[in-house]
């Protein structure tokens, strides 16, 4: 199904008193659910590397002040330092916001990029959906389940020096719009992250030695213009698992639709 409707507009106060509405619903839901959730952070559990990335801090982006991109290096480090070394033990589930917490300023959190219905704004912690897409495309790579995650219903910048497949990531807004992973493994994993000069970075441990493989690849691509008048793009991102008998087991980890902000035929 490729046909989206022309999103309607909420106004600024239904906006605000829903999203207090679904964090105070999440936060419910952490104290009355029956989730194991992980919390611990050790210094080392094992050295057997599952898989790593890194993506480039500092992007210039059309219309978007230099700052902005600025004040989001601290807020990934702000928000990588309560995340690094996050162990996940078999049965727990990672939440990248009961971990993070709010980003408030009292926090250190600085004003940053945050997109609003398609539109390009300001607000504290904004940012921090360049860590929502390495963790998630890190854990794609890994035995661990993915049990929620979000996209953006638009697609706001045009691919440039992309190096993973779009829609290949996870939105974040806290804390109702989370990245969340199930550790169904008889196994414990840690996540590493960091920042320097030029790079967010993430690594995901294992404490015991991983055979198997995993590839993630987009498939069904495609750009479609709406009766409404506008273009939407579509795809599919499939995780395979190319074990130690070359047997391949495939599983649909996200279908993406959103509306793009751009002209599709914008030139190099």
């Amino acid at each position: 199904m490729t046909n989206i409707e022309n999103p309607i507009q909420r106004s600024t106060l239904r906006r605000l008193l829903g999203k207090e509405y679904y964090i105070l619903k999440r936060k419910l839901k952490w104290i009355l659910g029956k989730e194991k959730w992980s919390q611990q952070q050790n210094s080392e559990i094992g050295t057997n590397l599952v898989f790593e990335h890194q993506s480039v801090i500092l992007r210039k982006l059309k219309d978007v002040d230099m700052y902005l991109q600025e004040n989001k290096r601290t807020n990934l480090r702000l928000a990588a330092k309560k995340l690094n070394n996050v162990v996940i033990k078999p049965g727990e589930t990672f939440s990248f916001w009961k971990l993070v917490g709010r980003p408030t300023k009292f926090k250190g959190y600085l004003e940053g990029l945050v997109l609003n219905q398609g539109k390009i704004e300001k607000g504290t912690g904004g940012g921090l959906c360049q860590l929502g897409n390495l963790l998630f495309w890190i854990f794609a790579h890994s035995p661990l389940t993915i049990t929620e995650r979000h996209r953006h219903g638009f697609d706001v910048f045009p691919d440039v020096n992309r190096n993973v497949p779009f829609g290949a990531g996870a939105t974040l807004s806290y804390n109702y719009i989370d990245l969340q992973i199930k550790n169904n493994t008889k196994d414990s994993f840690q996540i590493k992250l960091w920042t320097d000069d030029i790079y967010l970075n993430g690594e995901l441990f294992s404490d015991k030695e991983n055979y198997v493989k995993y590839k993630v690849e987009e498939r069904n691509h495609i750009i479609k213009q709406q009766f409404w008048g506008g273009y939407t793009r579509h795809n599919q991102i499939y995780k395979c698992e190319i074990n130690d008998m070359n047997e391949k087991h495939e599983e649909l980890l996200a279908e993406n639709h959103a509306i793009m902000m751009y002209s599709p035929f914008l030139k190099e």
